[in-house]
């Protein structure tokens, strides 16, 4: 059987088609550190880069600039707290926050990792034919869902109710 029943699915599949091309990214990547001896994992690098750009954020801001949940940030921050990529201090301000920072060790190895990070930029590209349709489409298709979620649409578009 050398069909894709995924696509053969159309609309109904794509759930299914997006998920796999995650975990084949996530996957991939996973072996791509590994293979390069980093104790790294994948969806740090937003991560790495915003505490980059920003210096110091609390888990709210990280997770309103991702546009991810706070647990989902809390996690990801919990594994790189563990292995020592990022350090955390009260906040000034409030006692109840922490900022979030690089730690030294993310620091030193930031330049390996932006090797890494650029790689997969140009993986992507080529994976796209160096065509930003796709990612306008999917903004077009995030845009949408703010005006009104997936779930919304599904009850407004049940039939037997």
């Amino acid at each position: 059987m050398s069909e894709d029943f995924l696509i053969e699915m159309g609309y109904a599949g794509l759930t299914g088609r997006l998920k796999r091309l995650s975990d084949a990214f996530i996957y991939q990547t996973r072996d791509f550190y590994r293979e390069h001896e980093s104790d790294i994992e994948p969806n740090w690098h937003m991560i790495f880069m915003l505490l980059q750009k920003n210096e110091k954020m609390t888990v709210t801001e990280i997770a309103d600039a991702l546009q991810l949940s706070h647990p989902a940030i809390v996690k990801l921050i919990n594994k790189m707290k563990k292995r020592g990529y990022v350090d955390a201090e009260i906040d000034s301000q409030d006692n109840r926050k922490y900022q979030l920072m690089l730690s030294q060790k993310a620091k030193q190895k930031l330049p390996v990792l932006q090797d890494y990070w650029t790689a997969g930029e140009k993986a992507l590209e080529e994976l796209l034919g160096f065509n930003t349709r796709l990612l306008e489409e999917i903004q077009k298709l995030e845009d949408r869902m703010a005006e009104a979620d997936f779930r919304t649409r599904m009850d407004k578009l049940l039939v037997n109710e």
